[in-house]
């Protein structure tokens, strides 16, 4: 048998919430392992031990929100640097969008403990999203994350099959390989390009390594998530049942238990 896990860790692995959530909720007795509430920090368990989230939990945990942007060039995506404005500063009563379906209003609790999820350049326009939930942040950009990232990108130079070849699979970034990449020409200057992993500036130092130059580059979707009708510079929240991908990712989780 194997050795015992953090709590903690082993809630976060099954998707039920991150981490440093689990530390609070665990704190707050809102936890059961096999029937029993734990409120110890730190404890340890094996892992196939049955965990349970509260019902007070689980309307913590509903309650919490997840908000997509199209974002413009010239806001970064986290904190204020340079500054530069965060696209956070976007989310005004008055530029929510009309393709929101929610029926939600903003409140200011929407935004404690809202962080983008994911990473995207102040170069870069489209969909970044801010979550409050740690489960979504997890399923987007947690480590073993291999959601598909899907942008356009307007470059400068001929592009030829070779170029895209190697955009496709062999390049390498910071001594390491990249993970093979879907790549289609749409016209003369625009290719789409879809990744499973998000390094700093990858697309631009890919596009670079091939003798490319982009002059523009947009992100449409990310996981089951599309920008879609989203005005530029407006928001939305993110309904519940867009999250596809967390429900197949929790069906095969269950399926390796």
């Amino acid at each position: 048998m194997s050795d015992p896990v953090r709590l903690s860790k082993l809630m976060s692995q099954r998707g039920l919430c991150s981490r440093r959530e689990a530390d609070r909720l665990i704190e707050q007795g809102l936890v059961k392992v096999n029937g029993e509430v734990v409120n110890t920090l730190g404890i340890k368990f094996h892992e196939n031990v049955e965990i349970e989230l509260t019902k007070r939990a689980q309307a913590i945990q509903n309650e919490r929100v997840t908000i997509m942007i199209n974002k413009p060039v010239g806001f970064v995506s986290g904190q204020a640097e340079d500054d530069y404005v965060p696209a956070v500063r976007l989310i005004t009563a008055e530029t929510q969008s009309n393709t929101d379906q929610t029926n939600q209003r903003l409140k200011p609790s929407h935004f404690r403990g809202l962080a983008p999820a994911g990473r995207l350049d102040i170069d870069s326009q489209g969909l970044l999203v801010l979550t409050q939930d740690g489960r979504i942040a997890k399923q987007l950009i947690g480590e073993n994350s291999e959601l598909e990232k899907e942008y356009l990108v307007r470059v400068r130079g001929d592009i030829s099959d070779e170029q895209i070849e190697k955009l496709t699979f062999g390049l390498e970034l910071d001594g390491k390989p990249l993970k093979r990449a879907k790549v289609r020409q749409l016209n003369p200057e625009q290719l789409q390009i879809i990744l499973r992993e998000g390094k700093k500036r990858q697309i631009r130092r890919m596009c670079d390594a091939v003798g490319l130059f982009v002059t523009g580059l947009k992100r449409v979707r990310v996981g089951e998530l599309r920008l879609g009708k989203l005005e530029e510079g407006k928001w939305r929240f993110v309904r519940a049942e867009e999250f596809k991908h967390r429900k197949k990712a929790n069906k095969n989780r269950r399926l390796r238990k």
